[in-house]
């Protein structure tokens, strides 16, 4: 079994999310093992693009912050492949198509591989358009990981369920990435219906910023995402050991185990 399905046999994954580059590469990776202290079990590492169009303003800065700095697609990997040499944590890979396009005749798939990474998540890359992708994400026993919405019908759920690997990130509200305080209404009856469609595990993102959600979230889901509420502490100025207490607050699962 991989290190994603691993995850998911052990109970709701805590899904964090950094942007690569953001405040510097060397802070980047003491951020992400921050996380990963603090109860981080999947971490999602962005790659900076231009045009982020499904991304609020908080990742929008991370990004253009990683691009003046020179961030590319290459130094994404070289610290992920620094990551991996401290943990056995599953990493995916969280970019627009874009980046991967410009890249992908110097093996981008193999080298993302070899540098440890378990899953790609493409934005902005419809179901229709992605065979190629999801045949170079098998061929290199990386899982190509997709987003649903609250919009996906029913039939394409069953689509993209079965083209996909490692889990189904929901977007659980419509419009950009950003921290809210509340769940979207209908959010638990939203998620059974997608859960009956489904083999693979769901994780819930867009949003989530507090315990409370967190918490909320996985009574229906089989994981969450916080990611703008990490991006946000990162720009105002985080130390690594604070995303750690941070990470550990908004932990819902710790309840459980207390």
């Amino acid at each position: 079994m991989n290190r994603i399905g691993k995850i998911f046999k052990q109970g709701p994954a805590f899904v964090g999310y950094i942007t690569a580059g953001h405040r510097g590469l060397d802070y980047s990776i003491e951020a992400a093992l921050a996380l990963i202290e603090g109860g981080v079990n999947i971490l999602e590492v962005g790659v900076p693009f231009s045009d982020p169009i499904a991304d609020g303003p908080v990742i929008q800065n991370a990004s253009n912050h990683s691009l003046r700095i020179g961030i590319n697609i290459f130094d994404v990997l070289e610290l992920i492949k620094k990551i991996r040499c401290r943990t056995e944590t599953p990493i995916v890979l969280f970019s627009y198509f874009n980046p991967i396009l410009q890249v992908d005749k110097k093996g981008i798939y193999r080298l993302a591989k070899e540098c440890g990474v378990d899953g790609i998540l493409v934005v902005d890359l419809p179901l229709e358009e992605s065979e190629l992708h999801i045949k170079k994400c098998k061929d290199n026993s990386i899982a190509p990981i997709f987003i649903i919405a609250p919009s996906t019908k029913t039939e394409r759920i069953k689509l993209i369920d079965n083209s996909g690997r490692g889990f189904l990130y929901y977007a659980c509200r419509s419009g950009t990435t950003g921290m809210r305080h509340f769940l979207p209404s209908g959010f638990a009856r939203k998620m059974k219906n997608i859960k009956k469609e489904t083999h693979l595990p769901v994780v819930a993102g867009f949003g989530i910023s507090t315990k409370e959600d967190a918490e909320e979230v996985i009574k229906h889901a089989d994981g969450f995402v916080v990611g703008s509420f990490f991006v946000n502490a990162i720009e105002n100025g985080a130390a690594p050991e604070e995303l750690k207490e941070l990470a550990k607050k908004i932990d819902p699962r710790l309840q459980t185990i207390d």
